[in-house]
Order: structure tokens, then C-alpha cells, then sequence
């Protein structure tokens, strides 16, 4: 399994094609705009630098980093000879299910199709190939370089030996990989969500501000990020979705998204990606400044 495609040049499709080419897999990062595409290079590079300026890692090394990485803007071209496909599209059903439609009929009949899903069935998402024991769940976690968990979910259909081989595979990219079953938001999101569902709350009920909140979370339990900040990094509108997907999934109201979540993502306040969520972000600042809306 030395081929790799990867589908989606954002912030976690690049850093997924990043950590595999960095352990020495080729890999095609694969998406539909050419601009999308240059600039997770330019990001991808910029991380390079970060890592050579900490030294772990060289100059060669980051030079073989980018030289691993061809950029691709289709499917049939991206995928053809790769051993393993990793999905990192935007959380959406019916995209997701579209491009495993097409993975399937472009893909080697023996790659294993994976999605780095945070919360959509795996069981569904395999529905829509005719190779569902090929389907996995390999659910990377922001920034990816960085974090070492890969939470991998098995689908209804998902064979025994996907689950041995992109376990193994997982712990050949230095991460850490933990098995679960495919229920609405696997294990990390399921106990993530409700928790930064419920702060929200505590906000929106004027419990306590913003930064009180996010203070109690972090010195009390030893958070590195209040749940505040940390919902302004996933996205607002991810952090919704996900709510939706538990909520839809379960059939109980401990799930439904605060008013208050609701309202910043329909009015664009989505936190880190719009400049603005419970905390304002201006750029080239590291300061945490709280929105002036709260």
C-alpha cells in the first residue's frame, strides 16, 4: 500500500496527504478546484517549515514531503492505481455518497475505500458501493500532523481484515488508532458535541460568559482549549451538523442543537473560518479576544 488518493484539498485533506506522504507513501491529492488545490501545497509547505524550524524533521525530508504529492482535479485520474482511498470531502450525506459512487466504479476492485467522517454512517456511506467490506471509517483529527488519535469505525459490512490493515497502517503513520462501531458520532463526537452543546447552553442561559466558561473547562479539568474556543476551531456550522447527525440519529432531545448555535451559523458566524464566533479572530493576532456580541 504504497499509492495513496486523498479527495478534498482542505484543511483536512491536507493534512492527511501531508502525514502520508511525510512516511514516505506517494499520494494523489485529489480535488475539483485547481486553487483549492495550490493552496493546501502552500499550506502543506508552510507546516514543513514549522516541523524544520522545531527540527523534527530535515530540509530533504520536507523536500521528499512535497515531491511525494501530485495534484489531481478527477476522480479517474486521482484513483486508478492507488491501494487506498481516503474521502476527506466536506460533511455532507449526499456529496459523500456521490463520491463513493464514483470511487467505486473508478477504483481498483481491491482498494479500500475509506472516509475521515466525523459523524456520518459508514454503514450508509458503504451502501452506495458494491463493495461495502471495503468501506471504513479513518477519522483523522485537526490539525492532523500534529494530533496522534485516528478513531477508526466499522461499518455493518466492514471485513475483519480492513479493520487489521488500516489499524496497522494507522500505527505506521505514528498515530495512535482506537476501534469503535458505527453509531452516530462514533465515540469522539458523541461525548465531544454534547459537551460543547451544553456550554453553549450555559451561555445562551447567561449562566456564565464566554471566557468564564471556557476558564472553568480548561484550569478546572485540565482542557487544553475551552469548549468555546475549540467549537470556533471545528466550525460552527461542522459543530451543527454533527449535532444534527446525534439528534436525527438517536431520536432524543438531549441532541437538539442550542437556539443559539443555530442563529450564529445561519447569520455566517462560524467561528475561525469567518473571523468571528464566541471569540473574534483578526489576522496575524494570537490574542483571544472575546466577540463583542457577548
Amino acid at each position: 500500500m504504497q499509492k495513496v488518493a486523498v479527495i478534498g484539498a482542505g484543511t483536512m485533506g491536507n493534512g492527511i496527504a501531508h502525514v502520508f506522504a511525510q512516511n514516505g507513501y506517494t499520494v494523489n491529492l485529489i480535488d475539483v478546484s485547481a486553487a483549492a488545490l495550490e493552496k493546501a501545497i502552500q499550506t502543506i509547505g508552510k507546516n514543513l517549515d514549522r516541523q524544520v524550524a522545531k527540527g523534527t524533521v530535515t530540509e530533504e525530508q520536507k523536500a521528499q514531503t512535497l515531491a511525494n504529492i501530485t495534484t489531481v482535479t478527477t476522480i479517474p485520474d486521482g484513483v486508478k492505481e492507488a491501494a487506498l482511498v481516503v474521502e476527506a470531502a466536506t460533511e455532507n450525506v449526499a456529496l459523500k455518497l456521490k463520491i463513493f459512487q464514483d470511487l467505486d466504479q473508478h477504483a481498483h476492485p481491491d482498494a479500500i475505500l475509506a472516509t475521515n467522517t466525523s459523524s456520518i454512517s459508514i454503514t450508509k456511506i458503504a451502501a452506495a458501493t458494491k463493495r461495502p467490506a471495503k468501506v471504513i471509517g479513518m477519522h483523522f483529527m485537526n490539525p492532523v500532523p500534529v494530533m496522534k488519535l485516528v478513531e477508526i469505525i466499522n461499518g455493518y459490512a466492514t471485513d475483519k481484515s480492513v479493520t487489521r490493515e488500516i489499524t496497522a497502517l494507522s500505527e505506521k503513520l505514528g498515530k495512535v488508532p482506537c476501534v469503535v462501531n458505527d453509531y452516530p458520532g462514533f465515540i469522539a463526537n458523541r461525548i465531544l458535541m454534547p459537551m460543547i452543546n451544553e456550554a453553549i447552553y450555559s451561555l445562551f442561559e447567561g449562566v456564565a460568559g464566554v471566557a468564564e466558561i471556557d476558564t472553568v473547562m480548561k484550569l478546572g479539568m485540565a482542557h487544553p482549549m475551552g469548549p468555546l474556543q475549540l467549537a470556533d476551531f471545528i466550525g460552527l456550522d461542522v459543530c451543527l451538523s454533527i449535532l444534527n447527525v446525534l439528534h436525527d440519529g438517536f431520536g432524543n432531545p438531549k441532541y437538539a442543537p442550542c437556539p443559539l448555535l443555530v442563529n450564529m451559523v445561519t447569520a455566517g458566524y462560524l467561528g475561525v473560518k469567518s473571523g468571528e464566533g464566541f471569540y473574534k479572530y483578526t489576522p496575524g493576532s494570537k490574542d483571544l479576544v472575546v466577540s463583542p456580541r457577548f
